[in-house]
Protein backbone atom coordinates (compact mmCIF):
# COMPACT_ATOMS: atom_id res chain seq x y z
CA UNK A 1 0.00 0.00 0.00
CA UNK A 2 2.74 2.24 1.22
CA UNK A 3 4.71 1.25 -1.79
CA UNK A 4 1.99 2.64 -4.31
CA UNK A 5 2.05 5.63 -2.87
CA UNK A 6 5.71 6.54 -2.13
CA UNK A 7 6.62 5.60 -5.56
CA UNK A 8 10.56 5.54 -6.79
CA UNK A 9 11.64 7.34 -4.18
CA UNK A 10 9.83 5.46 -0.92
CA UNK A 11 11.76 2.53 -3.14
CA UNK A 12 15.69 4.10 -2.93
CA UNK A 13 14.45 4.78 0.95
CA UNK A 14 13.72 1.13 1.81
CA UNK A 15 16.80 -0.04 -0.06
CA UNK A 16 19.07 2.42 1.96
CA UNK A 17 17.65 1.43 5.52
CA UNK A 18 17.98 -2.53 4.10
CA UNK A 19 21.89 -1.10 3.38
CA UNK A 20 22.30 0.23 6.93
CA UNK A 21 20.91 -2.34 8.95
CA UNK A 22 22.94 -5.24 7.08
CA UNK A 23 26.46 -2.60 7.54
CA UNK A 24 25.25 -2.42 11.26
CA UNK A 25 24.90 -6.25 12.19
CA UNK A 26 27.99 -6.59 10.05
CA UNK A 27 29.90 -3.96 11.49
CA UNK A 28 28.77 -4.81 15.12
CA UNK A 29 30.19 -8.44 14.92
CA UNK A 30 33.37 -7.19 13.54
CA UNK A 31 33.63 -5.05 16.67
CA UNK A 32 32.75 -7.78 19.15
CA UNK A 33 35.29 -9.95 17.88
CA UNK A 34 37.93 -6.89 17.51
CA UNK A 35 37.29 -6.17 21.11
CA UNK A 36 39.49 -7.88 23.68
CA UNK A 37 40.52 -7.36 27.19
CA UNK A 38 44.07 -5.36 26.26
CA UNK A 39 45.33 -5.67 29.96
CA UNK A 40 45.04 -9.37 30.46
CA UNK A 41 46.26 -10.08 27.23
CA UNK A 42 49.35 -7.18 27.75
CA UNK A 43 50.11 -9.28 30.33
CA UNK A 44 49.74 -12.82 29.36
CA UNK A 45 52.40 -11.47 26.25
CA UNK A 46 54.86 -9.98 28.43
CA UNK A 47 54.74 -13.61 30.49
CA UNK A 48 55.79 -15.11 27.56
CA UNK A 49 58.34 -12.62 26.44
CA UNK A 50 59.63 -13.07 30.00
CA UNK A 51 60.40 -16.94 29.32
CA UNK A 52 62.33 -15.66 26.12
CA UNK A 53 59.51 -17.90 24.17
CA UNK A 54 58.96 -15.63 20.88
CA UNK A 55 57.21 -17.51 18.87
CA UNK A 56 55.07 -18.27 21.28
CA UNK A 57 54.00 -14.62 21.65
CA UNK A 58 54.20 -14.23 18.37
CA UNK A 59 51.45 -16.87 17.77
CA UNK A 60 49.63 -15.51 20.39
CA UNK A 61 49.15 -11.98 18.78
CA UNK A 62 48.41 -13.96 15.42
CA UNK A 63 45.62 -16.20 17.18
CA UNK A 64 43.91 -13.16 18.59
CA UNK A 65 41.46 -10.78 16.61
CA UNK A 66 41.75 -7.28 16.46
CA UNK A 67 43.64 -3.56 16.49
CA UNK A 68 45.11 -4.63 19.70
CA UNK A 69 47.19 -7.71 18.77
CA UNK A 70 48.33 -6.62 15.64
CA UNK A 71 50.42 -4.00 17.23
CA UNK A 72 51.59 -5.61 19.91
CA UNK A 73 52.46 -8.09 17.26
CA UNK A 74 54.16 -5.29 15.02
CA UNK A 75 56.39 -4.13 18.52
CA UNK A 76 57.68 -7.71 18.69
CA UNK A 77 58.71 -7.63 15.11
CA UNK A 78 60.55 -4.35 15.84
CA UNK A 79 61.50 -4.86 19.30
CA UNK A 80 65.76 -5.24 18.32
CA UNK A 81 65.33 -2.53 16.56
CA UNK A 82 65.80 1.43 17.79
CA UNK A 83 62.79 2.48 20.01
CA UNK A 84 61.60 5.27 17.29
CA UNK A 85 61.73 2.60 14.56
CA UNK A 86 59.12 0.80 16.68
CA UNK A 87 57.32 3.69 17.56
CA UNK A 88 56.88 4.36 14.24
CA UNK A 89 55.89 0.82 13.21
CA UNK A 90 52.94 0.69 15.83
CA UNK A 91 51.89 4.16 15.02
CA UNK A 92 51.64 3.03 11.45
CA UNK A 93 49.54 -0.16 12.53
CA UNK A 94 47.31 1.74 14.33
CA UNK A 95 46.32 3.32 11.86
CA UNK A 96 45.96 1.20 9.64
CA UNK A 97 43.49 -0.80 11.77
CA UNK A 98 41.72 2.40 12.65
CA UNK A 99 40.50 2.33 8.64
CA UNK A 100 39.94 -1.42 8.99
CA UNK A 101 37.45 -0.52 12.12
CA UNK A 102 36.31 2.16 10.22
CA UNK A 103 35.49 0.79 7.14
CA UNK A 104 31.88 0.63 5.49
CA UNK A 105 30.73 2.68 8.40
CA UNK A 106 31.15 6.18 6.61
CA UNK A 107 27.64 4.64 4.47
CA UNK A 108 25.85 4.66 7.90
CA UNK A 109 26.46 8.82 8.03
CA UNK A 110 25.88 9.24 4.25
CA UNK A 111 22.57 7.39 4.60
CA UNK A 112 21.45 9.79 7.19
CA UNK A 113 22.08 13.15 5.35
CA UNK A 114 20.96 11.88 2.06
CA UNK A 115 18.01 10.42 3.78
CA UNK A 116 16.03 13.42 4.40
CA UNK A 117 16.94 15.36 1.10
CA UNK A 118 15.14 12.04 -0.48
CA UNK A 119 12.31 12.66 1.64
CA UNK A 120 11.81 16.00 0.49
CA UNK A 121 12.24 15.06 -2.99
CA UNK A 122 9.43 13.29 -2.33
CA UNK A 123 7.52 15.54 -0.65
CA UNK A 124 7.99 18.31 -3.66
CA UNK A 125 6.75 15.15 -5.85
CA UNK A 126 3.99 14.87 -4.29
CA UNK A 127 2.96 18.29 -4.30
CA UNK A 128 4.11 18.63 -8.19
CA UNK A 129 1.19 15.99 -8.70
CA UNK A 130 -1.60 17.97 -6.66
CA UNK A 131 -0.91 21.02 -8.51
CA UNK A 132 -0.47 18.89 -11.81
CA UNK A 133 -4.30 17.85 -10.88
CA UNK A 134 -5.37 21.17 -10.46
CA UNK A 135 -4.08 22.35 -13.45
CA UNK A 136 -5.65 19.76 -15.54
CA UNK A 137 -8.81 19.31 -13.60
CA UNK A 138 -9.74 22.76 -12.67
CA UNK A 139 -12.24 23.66 -10.61
CA UNK A 140 -13.36 19.92 -10.62
CA UNK A 141 -10.91 17.68 -8.95
CA UNK A 142 -11.57 14.15 -7.15
CA UNK A 143 -10.12 13.99 -3.43
CA UNK A 144 -9.13 10.45 -4.61
CA UNK A 145 -7.02 12.24 -6.79
CA UNK A 146 -5.17 14.86 -4.31
CA UNK A 147 -5.11 11.99 -1.79
CA UNK A 148 -2.82 10.18 -4.08
CA UNK A 149 -0.24 12.89 -4.46
CA UNK A 150 -1.09 14.45 -0.23
CA UNK A 151 0.12 10.70 0.86
CA UNK A 152 3.20 10.39 -1.77
CA UNK A 153 4.41 13.69 0.12
CA UNK A 154 4.15 12.41 3.27
CA UNK A 155 5.32 8.85 3.00
CA UNK A 156 8.65 9.67 1.14
CA UNK A 157 8.97 12.32 3.96
CA UNK A 158 7.96 10.05 7.15
CA UNK A 159 10.32 7.14 5.49
CA UNK A 160 13.24 9.82 4.93
CA UNK A 161 13.44 11.02 8.51
CA UNK A 162 12.90 7.28 9.44
CA UNK A 163 16.18 6.06 7.45
CA UNK A 164 18.01 9.17 8.51
CA UNK A 165 17.23 8.66 12.43
CA UNK A 166 17.84 5.17 12.70
CA UNK A 167 21.16 5.67 10.51
CA UNK A 168 22.68 8.50 12.52
CA UNK A 169 21.89 6.30 15.93
CA UNK A 170 23.33 3.03 14.17
CA UNK A 171 26.23 5.14 13.34
CA UNK A 172 26.75 6.52 17.12
CA UNK A 173 26.75 3.20 18.16
CA UNK A 174 29.56 1.72 16.28
CA UNK A 175 31.47 4.70 16.42
CA UNK A 176 31.37 4.19 20.24
CA UNK A 177 32.53 1.02 19.94
CA UNK A 178 35.06 2.40 17.61
CA UNK A 179 36.58 4.58 20.21
CA UNK A 180 36.68 1.99 22.97
CA UNK A 181 38.33 -0.34 20.71
CA UNK A 182 41.11 2.40 19.67
CA UNK A 183 41.86 3.63 23.47
CA UNK A 184 42.30 -0.25 24.25
CA UNK A 185 44.75 -0.44 21.15
CA UNK A 186 46.33 2.64 21.97
CA UNK A 187 47.01 1.48 25.73
CA UNK A 188 48.50 -1.72 24.55
CA UNK A 189 50.89 0.21 22.29
CA UNK A 190 52.16 2.28 24.77
CA UNK A 191 52.30 -0.96 27.30
CA UNK A 192 54.37 -2.84 24.77
CA UNK A 193 56.12 -0.26 23.58
CA UNK A 194 57.31 0.64 27.80
CA UNK A 195 58.01 -3.31 28.02
CA UNK A 196 60.76 -2.94 25.40
CA UNK A 197 62.45 0.50 26.10
CA UNK A 198 64.84 -0.71 28.14
CA UNK A 199 66.93 -2.96 25.71
CA UNK A 200 66.19 -0.34 23.15
CA UNK A 201 67.66 2.52 25.39
CA UNK A 202 70.95 -0.04 25.40
CA UNK A 203 71.00 -0.28 22.26
CA UNK A 204 71.27 3.31 21.70
CA UNK A 205 73.68 3.77 24.41
CA UNK A 206 75.95 1.06 22.56
CA UNK A 207 75.63 2.84 18.92
CA UNK A 208 77.16 5.84 20.77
Amino acid sequence: MLLNYGGVVFIILILLEAITIIVFFERLLHLRRAQVDHADFIKGVCNVLDRDNISEAVMLCEDTPGPVAAVVLTAIRYKDGRLSALKDAVHNTGRSEISRLERRVVALAVNSQIAPMLGLLGTLLGVIDVVLLLNDQAPLVESTAMAGGLMKALVTTAAGLIVAVTSYTMYSMLMVRIERIVLDMEAAASSIAAYFTPSNVRTLEDDV
